[in-house]
């Protein structure tokens, strides 16, 4: 049973899928603010409503970002101890790529990179990039896209769906990693993928920033 967890954003995700990706459970909410902590509880509630046990979990998975500085850290932190303290193997998931397979007709995937920038991905494409809210090319009533509820309110992105059921995705991708190699990534290496400094940081160049997957 592969756990995954997604918490890129305010619209947060737990799922439990068989080895082989087939969604088994998920649970999906949107946090009234920063919620990360709030993953653990609904995780064990769905093992447990599922008649389950968390260490009968054959794997971990989770979304890297980019996204949320606050929700990454705490939710690689939950899948990177969790992973260590059963001796299982984790495999990092692009939160973006999660959010396009979770929902197949959405064209981009947007996630807050600030007050006005957006961390956007067009579907076809492989790594996000960054842009002000006036340059994405996706506006209201255009294009429903992925987009946590909070930035879609923001921004004025009509119709966007909430990434509620990435896990399920971020399951699913892992599953396939761990298909040809299931010692999956490096514990002690793995990390988010930010793509920028937090505030009051600085800026670093675009290769001094977490290396893409």
């Amino acid at each position: 049973m592969i756990v995954a967890v997604e918490s890129a954003s305010t619209d947060l995700s737990v799922a439990t899928a068989a080895e082989d990706g087939e969604l088994l459970a998920i649970d999906g909410w949107r946090s009234a603010g920063r919620g990360a902590h709030e993953l653990l509880p609904h995780l064990l509630a769905l093992l447990a409503g599922g008649g389950h046990r968390l260490d009968q979990a054959t794997a971990f998975a989770v979304g890297i970002g980019p996204g949320s500085f606050t929700g990454l850290r705490v939710g690689m932190s939950l899948a990177k101890g969790m992973a260590l303290a059963l001796g299982r193997p984790i495999v990092g998931v692009p939160s973006l790529e999660a959010w396009l397979a979770a929902d197949p007709g959405a064209p981009a995937a947007i996630a807050r990179a600030g007050a006005r920038e957006a961390y956007l991905l067009l579907r076809g494409e492989t790594r996000p990039r960054i842009v002000d809210r006036d340059e994405l090319p996706l506006q209201s009533g255009v294009a429903a896209v992925a987009a946590p509820g909070e930035l879609a309110e923001a921004f004025g992105l009509a119709g966007a769906t909430p990434p509620t059921r990435a896990a399920a995705a971020v399951a699913a991708l892992a599953a396939a990693r761990l298909a040809s190699n299931p010692a999956g990534d490096d514990l002690a290496r793995l990390e988010p993928a930010y793509l920028r400094q937090p505030r009051g940081l600085g800026q670093l160049a675009h290769a001094e920033a977490t290396p893409w997957p």
